[in-house]
């Protein structure tokens, strides 16, 4: 669950898609991006570095453009988009649909022998 922002590499090792997380829903306020806009922007535009009204500019577009759930989703990395007040009820259905799971993990070519 999704609720406010989720970059790069913490988006990746908190039960994403990515690695094989189950059942992915965020909010329509979530951030979902490579980094947050502020830095994105100052990166991707640092000639524009001395104009502040240019990259406030670029910054609201890249946030209206990038960091939200929607372009999350059309790529398949989050399940669905629902409303905060819907949470609970998706999360009880998520959570009764794996209650029989069986979880096959993929063959390991070496254990994990004591150094």
């Amino acid at each position: 669950m999704i609720t406010r922002k989720a970059y790069g590499g913490a988006y990746d090792v908190m039960a994403s898609k990515h690695l094989r997380g189950d059942v992915n829903f965020a909010w329509p306020s979530a951030e979902i991006a490579v980094m947050g806009a502020k830095g994105a922007v100052e990166i991707i535009f640092r000639k524009d570095k001395g104009d502040q009204d240019l990259i406030q500019a670029r910054t609201d577009e890249y946030q209206a453009k990038f960091a939200n759930p929607f372009i999350a989703a059309s790529r398949g990395y989050v399940d669905d988009i629902i409303r905060p007040h819907e949470t609970r009820e998706r999360v009880c259905k998520s959570f009764a649909m794996l209650r029989d799971k069986q979880l096959e993990n993929p063959w390991r070519k070496h254990g994990n022998i004591p150094l």
